[in-house]
Protein backbone atom coordinates (compact mmCIF):
# COMPACT_ATOMS: atom_id res chain seq x y z
CA UNK A 1 0.00 0.00 0.00
CA UNK A 2 1.16 3.59 -0.51
CA UNK A 3 0.21 6.60 1.53
CA UNK A 4 -2.55 8.72 -0.42
CA UNK A 5 -1.42 11.25 -1.76
CA UNK A 6 -0.63 14.46 -0.34
CA UNK A 7 -2.30 16.77 -2.77
CA UNK A 8 -5.58 14.77 -2.44
CA UNK A 9 -5.77 14.50 0.85
CA UNK A 10 -5.03 18.19 1.48
CA UNK A 11 -8.17 19.14 -1.13
CA UNK A 12 -10.69 16.98 1.18
CA UNK A 13 -9.48 18.31 4.04
CA UNK A 14 -9.77 21.87 2.70
CA UNK A 15 -13.45 20.87 1.31
CA UNK A 16 -14.65 20.19 4.78
CA UNK A 17 -12.81 22.99 6.70
CA UNK A 18 -14.12 24.37 8.36
CA UNK A 19 -17.67 23.18 9.08
CA UNK A 20 -16.42 26.17 10.28
CA UNK A 21 -17.46 26.10 9.73
CA UNK A 22 -15.43 24.84 9.91
CA UNK A 23 -14.17 23.45 11.03
CA UNK A 24 -11.74 27.40 15.41
CA UNK A 25 -8.51 28.45 14.84
CA UNK A 26 -6.59 31.72 15.65
CA UNK A 27 -7.04 32.72 11.75
CA UNK A 28 -4.15 34.18 10.18
CA UNK A 29 -4.61 36.69 7.25
CA UNK A 30 -3.65 36.50 3.70
CA UNK A 31 -0.94 38.67 2.43
CA UNK A 32 -2.44 41.75 1.30
CA UNK A 33 -6.06 40.72 3.06
CA UNK A 34 -7.60 44.17 4.54
CA UNK A 35 -9.46 43.53 8.11
CA UNK A 36 -12.96 45.13 7.82
CA UNK A 37 -14.09 48.38 9.88
CA UNK A 38 -17.40 46.96 11.15
CA UNK A 39 -20.30 48.98 12.27
CA UNK A 40 -22.07 48.84 15.22
CA UNK A 41 -24.73 46.53 14.04
CA UNK A 42 -22.09 43.93 12.50
CA UNK A 43 -20.39 44.06 15.39
CA UNK A 44 -23.30 42.98 17.38
CA UNK A 45 -23.57 40.44 14.61
CA UNK A 46 -20.44 39.16 15.06
CA UNK A 47 -21.11 38.69 19.16
CA UNK A 48 -24.23 36.97 18.39
CA UNK A 49 -22.36 34.33 15.98
CA UNK A 50 -19.52 33.89 18.68
CA UNK A 51 -22.12 33.08 21.06
CA UNK A 52 -23.95 30.56 19.07
CA UNK A 53 -20.38 28.90 18.12
CA UNK A 54 -19.82 28.74 21.54
CA UNK A 55 -23.09 27.34 23.09
CA UNK A 56 -22.61 24.23 20.57
CA UNK A 57 -20.58 21.68 22.28
CA UNK A 58 -21.75 18.89 20.05
CA UNK A 59 -23.84 18.53 16.42
CA UNK A 60 -24.30 16.02 13.93
CA UNK A 61 -26.41 16.29 10.80
CA UNK A 62 -26.19 16.08 7.26
CA UNK A 63 -24.31 17.52 4.76
CA UNK A 64 -23.43 18.26 0.82
CA UNK A 65 -20.78 19.22 -1.19
CA UNK A 66 -20.30 20.84 -4.76
CA UNK A 67 -16.96 21.23 -5.62
CA UNK A 68 -15.32 23.62 -8.26
CA UNK A 69 -16.30 22.02 -11.02
CA UNK A 70 -19.85 20.76 -10.43
CA UNK A 71 -19.12 17.82 -8.55
CA UNK A 72 -21.05 16.90 -5.83
CA UNK A 73 -20.95 14.70 -2.28
CA UNK A 74 -23.39 13.44 0.60
CA UNK A 75 -23.02 12.63 3.75
CA UNK A 76 -22.61 12.85 7.55
CA UNK A 77 -21.23 14.48 10.17
CA UNK A 78 -20.48 14.18 13.53
CA UNK A 79 -18.89 17.21 15.85
CA UNK A 80 -17.56 17.30 19.64
CA UNK A 81 -15.83 20.19 20.46
CA UNK A 82 -13.08 20.76 21.32
CA UNK A 83 -10.86 19.14 18.49
CA UNK A 84 -13.42 16.27 17.32
CA UNK A 85 -15.24 15.98 14.01
CA UNK A 86 -15.73 13.03 11.46
CA UNK A 87 -17.34 13.40 7.71
CA UNK A 88 -18.44 10.54 6.28
CA UNK A 89 -19.42 10.47 2.57
CA UNK A 90 -21.47 8.47 1.06
CA UNK A 91 -21.09 5.97 -1.59
CA UNK A 92 -20.10 5.90 -4.35
CA UNK A 93 -17.02 8.08 -2.61
CA UNK A 94 -14.89 5.93 -0.20
CA UNK A 95 -13.68 9.26 1.80
CA UNK A 96 -13.47 9.19 5.59
CA UNK A 97 -12.09 12.33 7.52
CA UNK A 98 -11.40 12.16 11.53
CA UNK A 99 -10.19 14.81 13.57
CA UNK A 100 -9.82 13.20 17.35
CA UNK A 101 -8.31 16.43 19.27
CA UNK A 102 -4.64 16.31 18.39
CA UNK A 103 -4.96 15.04 14.32
CA UNK A 104 -7.06 15.11 11.00
CA UNK A 105 -7.15 11.85 9.18
CA UNK A 106 -8.13 12.07 5.40
CA UNK A 107 -8.84 8.12 4.51
CA UNK A 108 -9.90 6.57 1.23
CA UNK A 109 -11.69 3.18 1.88
CA UNK A 110 -11.61 2.31 -1.61
CA UNK A 111 -7.66 1.83 -2.08
CA UNK A 112 -7.12 1.27 2.18
CA UNK A 113 -4.43 4.43 2.16
CA UNK A 114 -4.56 6.69 5.10
CA UNK A 115 -2.91 10.37 5.81
CA UNK A 116 -2.12 12.24 8.53
CA UNK A 117 -2.19 16.08 9.74
CA UNK A 118 -1.55 17.93 13.05
CA UNK A 119 -5.36 19.44 13.84
CA UNK A 120 -3.49 22.69 13.93
CA UNK A 121 -2.19 23.10 10.81
CA UNK A 122 -5.59 22.21 8.92
CA UNK A 123 -8.34 24.71 8.53
CA UNK A 124 -10.68 22.82 10.60
CA UNK A 125 -9.08 24.00 13.57
CA UNK A 126 -11.50 26.99 13.22
CA UNK A 127 -14.41 24.83 14.03
CA UNK A 128 -13.08 23.19 16.86
CA UNK A 129 -11.47 25.08 19.01
CA UNK A 130 -12.63 25.19 22.58
CA UNK A 131 -13.61 28.81 22.09
CA UNK A 132 -14.17 30.56 19.54
CA UNK A 133 -13.87 34.79 18.96
CA UNK A 134 -14.75 36.03 15.48
CA UNK A 135 -14.04 39.32 16.65
CA UNK A 136 -10.42 39.20 18.32
CA UNK A 137 -8.88 35.53 16.61
CA UNK A 138 -9.77 36.28 13.10
CA UNK A 139 -9.35 38.46 10.35
CA UNK A 140 -12.53 39.18 9.42
CA UNK A 141 -12.59 40.92 5.90
CA UNK A 142 -16.57 41.26 5.43
CA UNK A 143 -19.74 41.34 7.41
CA UNK A 144 -23.21 41.02 5.41
CA UNK A 145 -26.78 41.18 7.55
CA UNK A 146 -29.50 40.86 5.82
CA UNK A 147 -33.10 39.76 6.95
CA UNK A 148 -32.85 36.25 6.16
CA UNK A 149 -28.76 35.57 5.77
CA UNK A 150 -25.70 36.63 7.96
CA UNK A 151 -22.76 36.44 5.79
CA UNK A 152 -19.32 36.26 7.46
CA UNK A 153 -15.96 36.39 5.11
CA UNK A 154 -12.62 35.03 6.93
CA UNK A 155 -9.38 35.49 5.60
CA UNK A 156 -7.84 32.08 5.96
CA UNK A 157 -3.19 31.39 5.27
CA UNK A 158 -3.03 27.70 7.11
CA UNK A 159 -0.61 25.23 5.74
CA UNK A 160 -2.97 24.18 3.11
CA UNK A 161 -2.12 27.48 1.16
CA UNK A 162 -3.94 31.13 1.45
CA UNK A 163 -7.77 32.01 0.63
CA UNK A 164 -10.61 33.11 2.01
CA UNK A 165 -13.64 31.57 4.15
CA UNK A 166 -17.20 32.69 3.83
CA UNK A 167 -19.49 30.92 6.89
CA UNK A 168 -23.50 31.94 6.03
CA UNK A 169 -26.12 31.82 9.31
CA UNK A 170 -29.10 31.97 9.73
CA UNK A 171 -30.05 35.59 10.54
CA UNK A 172 -33.06 35.03 13.35
CA UNK A 173 -31.28 31.78 15.07
CA UNK A 174 -27.41 32.53 14.05
CA UNK A 175 -27.11 28.59 13.12
CA UNK A 176 -24.91 27.74 10.81
CA UNK A 177 -26.46 27.31 7.10
CA UNK A 178 -23.43 26.77 4.53
CA UNK A 179 -19.53 27.69 4.36
CA UNK A 180 -17.23 28.18 1.21
CA UNK A 181 -13.46 27.88 1.22
CA UNK A 182 -12.30 29.83 -1.51
CA UNK A 183 -8.48 28.72 -2.59
CA UNK A 184 -5.82 30.97 -3.96
CA UNK A 185 -6.31 30.17 -7.11
CA UNK A 186 -9.85 31.47 -6.48
CA UNK A 187 -11.52 28.00 -6.65
CA UNK A 188 -14.74 27.55 -4.64
CA UNK A 189 -15.78 24.16 -2.55
CA UNK A 190 -18.87 25.07 -0.75
CA UNK A 191 -20.64 22.40 2.10
CA UNK A 192 -24.60 22.99 2.76
CA UNK A 193 -25.56 21.13 6.27
CA UNK A 194 -29.05 20.68 7.11
CA UNK A 195 -31.19 18.62 9.35
CA UNK A 196 -28.66 19.14 12.03
CA UNK A 197 -29.06 17.75 15.59
CA UNK A 198 -27.16 20.27 18.61
CA UNK A 199 -25.82 19.07 22.15
CA UNK A 200 -27.09 15.38 21.78
CA UNK A 201 -25.94 12.58 22.39
CA UNK A 202 -22.76 11.43 21.03
CA UNK A 203 -20.53 7.90 20.67
CA UNK A 204 -16.86 9.25 21.52
CA UNK A 205 -15.91 6.02 19.11
CA UNK A 206 -16.74 7.99 16.25
CA UNK A 207 -13.79 9.62 16.49
CA UNK A 208 -10.95 7.30 16.77
CA UNK A 209 -8.11 7.56 14.46
CA UNK A 210 -6.26 4.22 13.64
CA UNK A 211 -2.65 5.36 14.08
CA UNK A 212 -1.71 1.66 13.77
CA UNK A 213 -3.09 2.03 9.74
CA UNK A 214 0.12 3.93 8.92
CA UNK A 215 2.42 1.85 10.98
CA UNK A 216 1.46 -0.56 8.63
CA UNK A 217 1.27 1.47 4.94
CA UNK A 218 4.92 2.39 5.70
CA UNK A 219 5.87 -1.51 6.48
CA UNK A 220 4.60 -2.09 3.37
CA UNK A 221 6.40 0.72 1.78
Amino acid sequence: MTLLRRPLARRAVLRLAALACAAALPLAGVAGAQAATLTSEQQTTLAEVNAYFNSVKTMHGDFIQFGPNGERAEGKFYLARPGRIRFYYNPPSKVDIIADGKSVSVKDRKLATQDIWPLSETPLRFLLAEQINLQSDAQVTGVSVEPDLVTVVLADDTTFGSGKLTLIFDAESTELKQWTVTDAQGFDTSVAIYNTTVNGPTNPKLFTIDYNANTMQRRGN
